[in-house]
C-alpha cells in the first residue's frame, strides 16, 4: 500500500497564506477612513455593477478586494444575517462587531480546514450612534480580526498607500476634502485616477436611518476635479502608518480573474 505523502502542518499553513497574499496583492486597493460626519469608503474599481462596496443594514457597510465572487458570497451571507437579526430582535441589535466575528470565525474555517484559502480581505464599518464612535473592522483571510480606529487599507500594495494616506490624515475634513485625500494615496505618485476608475461610498449622519450613499460619478468628478498626484511616500515605521495593520504588499497588476470589473 502506497503511504501518503507527508507535509509538515506548519509547511502547508505557510503555503495557504502565500497563495491568499499573492491573490489579494493583485487586487486594487480601496481605503476607508472616518471623517467629519461618517466613514467614507474609497475604492479603485471600474467597474459600474460589479460592486466593492455594498450596504448591509441600516448604518453598516461592506468593502471586500480579493475574488468577487468569494468576497460577495460574504456580502450577501452578511445581509441575511442581519436581516434575520433584525427581525428576531430590533433594528438596534444588528451591530458590525457581531458581524465582523461571523466573518472571522468563517475565515478562519475555511483557512484551516479547506485545501484552498478564500482570497479575500473584507472591510465592515458602522456609523455610530447614540454617542458611540464609528467603527472599521478589518478581517483578514485567514480570519484575523483588527479594529481599526483611524483608517484602513486593504489590497495590493497596501503598505504604501497607508503610509501615503497617514502622511496629512486629518481626523475633521469634510467629506470632500476625505475623497481627495483617499484619492491622492490610491493613486500615488505617477498615476492619476478619474470618476471612472473609482467607486465611493459614505455611511453620513445626514442621510437618516439608512446611512449608506453612493457618491455617482457626476458629483465625483465635481470633488476629485483638480487632484495633485501624491508625493513620493518616505520610509515609515509602523507607528507612523498607524490606523492600518501591515500587509504583504504585491504588484498590482490586477488580473481579470481576481477584481470585480477587470
Amino acid at each position: 500500500m502506497t503511504m501518503p505523502f507527508y507535509v509538515a502542518p506548519e509547511q502547508v499553513m505557510k503555503d495557504r497564506a502565500e497563495y491568499a497574499q499573492k491573490g489579494i496583492a493583485r487586487g486594487r486597493s480601496l481605503i476607508a477612513t472616518a471623517y467629519a460626519d461618517g466613514v467614507l469608503i474609497v475604492a479603485e474599481n471600474p467597474s459600474r455593477s460589479l460592486h466593492k462596496i455594498s450596504e448591509i443594514y441600516d448604518r453598516i457597510a461592506f468593502a471586500g478586494v480579493g475574488k468577487y465572487n468569494e468576497y460577495d458570497q460574504l456580502r450577501v451571507a452578511g445581509v441575511r444575517h442581519a436581516d434575520t437579526k433584525g427581525f428576531a430582535f430590533s433594528r438596534e441589535d444588528v451591530d458590525a462587531r457581531s458581524l465582523a466575528n461571523l466573518y472571522a470565525q468563517y475565515l478562519g474555517n475555511v483557512f484551516t480546514h479547506e485545501m484552498k484559502p478564500l482570497e479575500v480581505e473584507i472591510l465592515v464599518a458602522e456609523l455610530g450612534a447614540n454617542g458611540r464612535p464609528d467603527q472599521l473592522y478589518h478581517v483578514a483571510y485567514e480570519g484575523t480580526i483588527t479594529d481599526e480606529d483611524r483608517f484602513a487599507v486593504l489590497g495590493g500594495d497596501a503598505e504604501t498607500i497607508s503610509e501615503r494616506f497617514a502622511a496629512d490624515w486629518q481626523p475633521d475634513r469634510d467629506r470632500d476634502e476625505a475623497i481627495r485625500a483617499a484619492v491622492k494615496a490610491l493613486a500615488g505618485p505617477q498615476r492619476t485616477l478619474g470618476p471612472n476608475d473609482l467607486e465611493v461610498a459614505v455611511l453620513s449622519r445626514e442621510n437618516g436611518r439608512r446611512a449608506f450613499k453612493r457618491i455617482t460619478d457626476g458629483e465625483l468628478a465635481q470633488i476629485i476635479e483638480g487632484v495633485e498626484p501624491a508625493s513620493p511616500a518616505s520610509p515609515a515605521s509602523p507607528a507612523q502608518a498607524g490606523g492600518a495593520s501591515p500587509r504583504t504588499s504585491g504588484g498590482a497588476d490586477d488580473q481579470a480573474a481576481v477584481e470585480s470589473g477587470e
